[in-house]
C-alpha cells in the first residue's frame, strides 16, 4: 500500500496591524486576507529514505524533522515542495510552508490536524495569526494578538470576500522585506505606536471594513484599508526606508490608484504591494493604465481574495505483486 499526500496552502495579504502599544494585555492583533495565488504546494509520500526535494528544501526538511520527532514518528519519507510562495515578499510564506508540511504528516500518518500547536512548535505566528487562520479558513479575517500564553492569536472575526472583487498583487522580484535578526531588531527600535493610532486603526476596522464588506462596498472597504495603511506605514518607515520598502512597488501602487483602484498599501514588511478593483474586467483596465510605471523585475498579477482555506487530498493505491 503506497500512500501520498498532497497540501495546497494560499499566500496571504496582511493588511495592518491593530494594536502594536498592547497596553491592554494583546499586542498586535491583525487584519488580513489569503489568496487565489499563489499557493504553496507540497507531496509528502512514505519511503525507504527521507528525501526532501524543491524549492524551499532546506526549511521543509527541518520542519519534518522537528514534528517527526515530536510526534514520535520515525518512518522515512519523500517530501517535494512542488510550489512555493516567494519567500520573505510578505505574503506569509514561512508560515504556510511550515503548516503545509505539519498537515501532510499528520494526514499521512492518520493523525488529527492540530494546526495552532503545530504553528507553536515550529514557531510561526509570532506576531500575526492571519497565516495561521488562513490555514484553516478563508476571508477577511481579524485576530485579536497574543496575550502571554503562548497561543496563537484568537480569530475573532471572520467575513467573506465578495467574489466579484479582485485584489491586484504588485511583486517586487529584486527585493524583500525585513526578515528574521533584522525584523527584530526593527521591532526593537521603533517608538511605541500611540494608543490614539491603535484606536484609529480598530476604529477603522470595525466602521471601515467589515461594515464594507458586508454591503459590498469597495470605495468604502479601499478607503479603511489606506487609512491603515498609511498609519502603519508612517509608523515602520524608520525602519523599512519609506512607507513603502520598495519605490518600484510604490510607483506603480500610486498609478493604480490614480487608474481607479482603491486601497492601496504593503502586505507585512513587503515587498509587496496592493491594490483593490470592484471586478476582473476592472482590474484589468487599471494595470493597463499603470504599466508604464513598470519597471523590470516588477510584476503585476490580478488575483482572486479566498473564501477557503488549505486543500488537502490523499491518493491510496494497491501495489500489484506486493
Amino acid at each position: 500500500m503506497s500512500n501520498s499526500v498532497t497540501i495546497r496552502v494560499p499566500a496571504r495579504l496582511h493588511l495592518g496591524f491593530l494594536d502594536l502599544n498592547g497596553d491592554t494585555g494583546r499586542r498586535f492583533g491583525s487584519v488580513g486576507l489569503p489568496l487565489s495565488e499563489p499557493e504553496t504546494t507540497v507531496t509528502l509520500s512514505r519511503s525507504s529514505e527521507t528525501i526532501v526535494e524543491g524549492a524551499e528544501s532546506r526549511r521543509a526538511g527541518e520542519h519534518l524533522s522537528t514534528l517527526c520527532s515530536h510526534l514520535g514518528i520515525r518512518g522515512q519519507h519523500r517530501l517535494v515542495v512542488e510550489q512555493s510562495i516567494p519567500s520573505h515578499a510578505g505574503l506569509g510564506s514561512g508560515t504556510q510552508i511550515a503548516l503545509a508540511v505539519a498537515a501532510a504528516l499528520r494526514t499521512l500518518h492518520k493523525l488529527p490536524l492540530d494546526i495552532g500547536s503545530d504553528a507553536t512548535l515550529l514557531d510561526r505566528g509570532g506576531r500575526s495569526g492571519i497565516g495561521i487562520a488562513s490555514f484553516e479558513s478563508g476571508g477577511v479575517i481579524v485576530d485579536a494578538g497574543k496575550d502571554d500564553s503562548g497561543r496563537p492569536p484568537p480569530v475573532v472575526a471572520r467575513l467573506p470576500f465578495p467574489q466579484e472583487w479582485r485584489v491586484i498583487l504588485i511583486l517586487d522580484h529584486g527585493g524583500h522585506g525585513l526578515h528574521g535578526e533584522a525584523e527584530i531588531a526593527a521591532f526593537r527600535s521603533l517608538p511605541p505606536f500611540p494608543t490614539s493610532g491603535s484606536g484609529e486603526i480598530c476604529r477603522r476596522v470595525l466602521m471601515g471594513i467589515m461594515p464594507a464588506l458586508i454591503e459590498h462596498d469597495l470605495p468604502a472597504f479601499g478607503a479603511a484599508v489606506a487609512a491603515i495603511q498609511m498609519l502603519i506605514g508612517t509608523h515602520f518607515a524608520p525602519a523599512q526606508g519609506g512607507v513603502f520598502t520598495s519605490k518600484r512597488v510604490e510607483s506603480v501602487a500610486h498609478a493604480l490608484n490614480q487608474a481607479g483602484a482603491v486601497g492601496i498599501g504593503q502586505s507585512s514588511w513587503g515587498p509587496t504591494g496592493f491594490a483593490f478593483a470592484p471586478s476582473q474586467d476592472a482590474a484589468a483596465i487599471f494595470v493597463s493604465a499603470a504599466q508604464q510605471t513598470v519597471e523590470d523585475g516588477i510584476e503585476i498579477r490580478i488575483v482572486k481574495g479566498r473564501n477557503s482555506g488549505a486543500k488537502i487530498s490523499s491518493t491510496r493505491l494497491d501495489l500489484v505483486g506486493s
